[in-house]
């Protein structure tokens, strides 16, 4: 017998991800999404006949406890969030609402289900900035700065709390910044490859020295499939692929892929509270679990350009919607 899934933000750029792959691996697959500005069905058009999709807001409680028990899952993996940070300097609320009011709506169905697994997907933004050196661990006490990484920190714990307490089997996973294909074009990527095509100007915050971690989206998903399946409840796995690249790397790398001049770069005002670096030590889902990133930034930043490029005017309807 299938064991059956419920995923959180499967219309998403990652949760779409990996509902595709869920299907492919035989589960039996719930989404529910709010189809918010960022959500698309069309991520989820190849495997349309093959899931069991419900607009549905994670902090509707009424509507949430209506897909538990129709669909009566065995797991939960929570991708639902409001991620972008900028747009969190602007209003936190949403934030709050539904990266901690959503998440404790979930959890509290999930005890009530009698739930197997509920992997709570958290970010490496909890911890906050790191200077040059130094990784973080599982155990580096969080530190978020922007409202984005509170409400996720407050979700992270919130999670945690519902295993001590309640002994429901969640397990947290951090993953640094994903790339990929059907990435919403707010993100720095796809908004490079956009302005770029367009020969618009490209803004960079400060000199764009800031460092990130980038993870190819599908090995992410495949982290999390192994920490689903195999991972231990209470526990929290980082998923990082070891590659860092300054912001200004990564925006020149693009230009470079679309034989476009770096004349575009203009910096800008850098915007507040901005992290200088994030650096996550995986070694224990390598250790544990025997996960390991398998595609370079190299192969990955390529894939998701050109994907961009064949796919343009997806990108383009998001960014006038």
């Amino acid at each position: 017998m299938n064991k059956k899934i419920l995923i959180t933000g499967g219309a998403g750029f990652i949760g779409s991800e990996f509902v595709r792959t869920a299907v492919s691996r035989g589960y039996e697959v719930t989404v529910l999404d709010n189809l918010s500005y960022a959500g698309d069905l069309e991520r989820l058009y190849d495997v349309r006949e093959r899931i069991n999709f419900s607009l549905t807001d994670i902090t509707d409680r009424k509507a949430a406890e209506n897909i538990f028990r129709s669909a009566n899952p065995d797991m939960v993996v929570h991708w639902a969030a409001e991620s972008h940070v900028d747009r969190s300097i602007v209003d936190a609320s949403p934030f709050v609402e539904t990266n901690v009011r959503g998440t404790q709506v979930l959890l509290d169905l999930a005890r009530e289900s009698g739930i197997t697994k509920f992997v709570n997907v958290s970010t490496d933004e909890v911890y906050g900035d790191l200077g040059e050196t130094g990784q973080f661990v599982e155990a580096t006490p969080l530190n978020p700065s922007s409202p984005y990484s509170v409400s996720k920190a407050s979700a992270d714990m919130l999670g945690r709390a519902y295993f001590r307490t309640y002994g429901l089997p969640v397990v947290t996973v951090r993953p640094s910044n994903n790339y990929g294909h059907w990435q919403y074009p707010e993100k720095l990527i796809p908004v490079v490859v956009l302005k770029a095509l367009h020969d618009e100007k490209i803004p960079v915050y400060a000199k764009g020295e800031n460092v990130r971690e980038w993870l190819y989206v599908a090995d992410c998903t495949r982290a999390v499939f192994e920490i689903l399946e195999r991972g231990t409840p209470g526990d929290i796995y980082n998923i990082g692929s070891g590659e860092e690249k300054k912001n200004i790397d990564v925006v020149k790398a693009i230009l470079g892929i679309l034989g476009k001049s770096e004349d575009l770069i203009e910096f800008v005002k850098d915007r507040p509270g901005h992290d200088f670096r994030y650096s996550l030590d995986a070694s224990k889902i390598e250790t544990e679990l025997g996960w390991k990133a398998n595609v370079r930034f190299s192969e990955g930043i390529e894939k998701t350009v050109r994907w961009y490029v064949d796919n343009i005017e997806w990108a383009k309807k998001k960014v006038k919607g």
